[in-house]
């Protein structure tokens, strides 16, 4: 089983984040990156069905030279090759375009599976691994908890609301889209970085694939949310203020 995994780079969560000149996108003087945490776990779905059915596990990521760390990340964890397709300016493709960019090379493999993670650590848009399975025609399930493979097919399990789960049977090739925390993430061993250096990654440019970028959402501003004080008191009995308070965190505030 061919299986491609979407992996993407991304400013690691200590950063500093402030809006460069332009104010439409992120500095990156002071950034450091890691590999989306999201795609992590889409990677170690791939080495354990890898590791349970046989076949190989294709990691696939779009960026400047620098995505080159994240490519050595995922083959030092098991991956068995790598595309890297060399955009210096990822920012400048929305989440269609980039997911057009994924499609257009993961065609080319011809795979029997592609997985991502659920969302970006970055934009949190949710959105590639479902164009990337509209764009190539391929049958899809999201916020997937478990994979087998049953023949030439697949039953997976994927998280509802409040507790409930869902267990939907599909063809293959497929696109699936990872649950963060559906398993343990390994670490990359010391043979494992070693043979890393050995291993293919093809790289190709997005004029080789045929794709140019046509942004149809555009990002106006960036910015820092401002840093209010506001005090409120809630009225009534200690009980009912305790309610009140509840409400709010739970529904206006979403903090439990």
């Amino acid at each position: 089983m061919k299986i491609l995994v979407a992996v993407k780079q991304v400013p690691a969560r200590d950063s500093p984040l402030r809006a460069d000149a332009s104010g439409r996108a992120i500095a990156e003087a002071d950034l450091t990156f890691e590999i989306n945490e999201p795609d992590a776990y889409a990677l170690e779905e791939a080495l354990q069905l890898k590791e349970k059915y046989g076949g190989e596990v294709v990691a696939v990521t779009a960026g400047p030279p620098r995505a080159g760390q994240t490519i050595r990340e995922a083959l030092a964890k098991g991956a068995d090759r790598a595309i890297h397709i060399e955009e210096d300016r990822l920012e400048s493709w929305d989440t269609l375009g980039a997911a057009e960019l994924l499609a257009r090379a993961m065609e080319r493999e011809q795979p029997d599976l592609i997985l991502t993670g659920l969302q970006s650590d970055d934009l949190g848009n949710g959105q590639t691994g479902v164009a990337i399975a509209e764009l190539l025609g391929l049958p899809h399930v999201t916020i997937v908890m478990q994979v087998e493979k049953t023949g030439g097919a697949l039953r997976v399990k994927r998280e509802l609301e409040d507790g409930w789960f869902q267990t939907i049977d599909l063809p293959t090739p497929a696109v699936l889209t990872i649950q963060s925390g559906i398993h343990k993430l390994r670490y990359a061993t010391l043979m494992g970085i070693k043979k890393a250096k050995t291993k293919e990654v093809r790289r190709v440019t997005a004029a080789e694939l045929g794709v140019a970028p046509a942004a149809t959402v555009e990002i106006a501003r960036i910015y820092a949310p401002p840093r209010t004080k506001r005090t409120e008191i809630l009225d009534g009995s200690p009980q009912e203020a305790a309610r009140k308070l509840v409400e709010r965190l739970r529904f206006t505030e979403r903090v439990i």
